[in-house]
């Protein structure tokens, strides 16, 4: 049995997952200044997206074919992100301001009714929220971008 000896990813071994991270740490900064960036880990030849401690919680990631987008990637490390900030910092992440729910990645102008992901849906991918109890659902910002839409009046 292999023992539990994660590692920080090595810089530039995981260009794709380590872009994708980097955008979704700019919008972890915006939103929780006082906590370090998210960090790639390694173990057992899979990729965890990590709180500052070192531990994750999710799935274990690849680096994209190079036949996938980059925002496979993006959308791979976002959805990572928010599983180990639910669970290891215990809060909803990223936050809408307007309804105070959580947020969840999605292509960007999708219906509440959206039934997951599937050809023909838009490349830019945002914080969706599903809106308050009147159910107005609406796309917070890009992924990446979520200063600007947290600083618009």
């Amino acid at each position: 049995m292999k023992p539990f000896d994660p590692q920080r990813a090595e810089p530039g071994r995981y260009p794709r997952l380590q872009a994708a991270l980097d955008t979704v740490n700019r919008d972890f900064a915006a939103t929780l200044p006082d906590q370090p960036p998210l960090a790639l880990m390694v173990w057992d030849e899979q990729v965890y997206v990590a709180v500052s401690d070192g531990s994750w919680h999710h799935e274990g990631l690849q680096e994209p074919d190079d036949d996938a987008s980059d925002d496979d990637a993006l959308g791979l490390v976002a959805d990572a992100a928010q599983e180990t900030v639910a669970d290891r910092l215990r809060r909803a992440w990223p936050v809408c301001p307007s309804h105070g729910t959580g947020t969840h990645v999605r292509p960007e102008g999708t219906a509440v009714d959206w039934e997951g992901w599937g050809e023909g849906e838009s490349e830019r991918l945002v914080w969706w929220c599903g809106g308050g109890a009147a159910g107005d659902c609406h796309d917070l910002a890009a992924v990446g971008e979520l200063a600007a839409a947290l600083t618009r009046p």
